[in-house]
């Protein structure tokens, strides 16, 4: 077996640390750790160890066809159903800058999580099949239960507007973390934009 991997967004320690103080006095489900809190753009269950290389600079240069933009945690869900809840998950707002002319943009993370998709294919790293649907994973449930009331809490929680600048991908071990879940190894950090043009960048001299 090769490594199971995945490409997300991870949120910055500010807004982790305003979602844990909102579920910290809220004892219920077996909430996920903080430190794997993340926004899986594609995952890849059999990456080959040779392969990882090439997925990276793929990556790369998906990144640097995307600008920074804008996002919040805002809203939740549950998957499959709100009726027998497996997953509790909060979502995100990345509203796009309004429509100029007949110039619609695509979400900024969908299309990262496109971008990021072909870039695993073309590396032969194959995806899943899962459509795409951002949401950050909060609690792991036994699917027997109406989570109607635990949405409702978790949808008063809207979390600072962060910047996302760079992707990253991650490697996941079964059964090596917190309660015997995965444990999460970042192997790269992909920035967005392109060098010159990031607002983070040094000044020159």
């Amino acid at each position: 077996m090769g490594h199971r991997m995945f490409v997300a967004v991870l949120p910055p320690d500010e807004v982790r640390a305003e979602l844990e103080r909102f579920l910290e006095p809220r004892p219920g489900p077996a909430w996920t750790a903080p430190s794997q809190w993340h926004l899986t753009l594609t995952f890849c269950p059999d990456v080959d160890e040779w392969r990882i290389d090439d997925l990276s600079d793929r990556l790369g240069a998906v990144a640097r066809r995307h600008e920074p933009f804008r996002l919040r945690l805002a809203g939740a869900g549950a998957f499959p159903s709100v009726e027998r809840a497996k997953v509790l998950w909060a979502g995100v707002d990345q509203s796009p800058p309004p429509p100029t002319g007949h110039d619609r943009r695509e979400r900024p993370l969908d299309a990262l999580a496109a971008g990021a998709r072909s870039a695993a294919n073309a590396a032969g790293c194959v995806p899943d099949g899962a459509r795409f649907r951002p949401h950050l994973t909060l609690a792991r449930l036994g699917g027997r239960d109406d989570a109607t009331a635990w949405l409702r809490v978790l949808d008063t929680f809207t979390s600072s507007t962060w910047t996302v600048s760079e992707l990253a991908l991650v490697d996941s071990f079964l059964g090596e973390g917190p309660r015997g879940r995965a444990r999460h190894e970042v192997v790269d950090r992909l920035p967005l934009g392109e060098a010159e043009r990031r607002w983070w960048a040094p000044s020159p001299g």
